[in-house]
């Protein structure tokens, strides 16, 4: 229990900022999981740049890591240039 008031301000902001950061990447990982199950070239080629966007958003507010989205981008494109 907290004890003082800018605690109690700290754990309304962080609760805040744990939904805030759940809803942006479950909608990414959605994203993702749309783009692999996807067979047809045409449509992954469309939706590429869309979940690039998204994971470059989400690195850049420190919601995921750079690296984890850089290698996100990499393993997508890859897997949109064999189909």
């Amino acid at each position: 229990m907290a004890n003082h008031k800018s605690s109690e301000k700290r754990i309304r902001q962080t609760e805040e900022k744990r939904v805030h950061n759940r809803y942006f990447a479950r909608t990414t990982r959605n994203a993702i999981k749309d783009l692999r199950s996807t067979t047809d070239k045409a449509v992954a080629a469309e939706l590429l740049p869309k979940v690039s966007s998204l994971l470059d958003k989400l690195a850049k507010k420190n919601i995921i890591h750079k690296n984890k989205a850089a290698n996100l981008k990499s393993s997508l494109t890859k897997h949109v240039s064999t189909l």
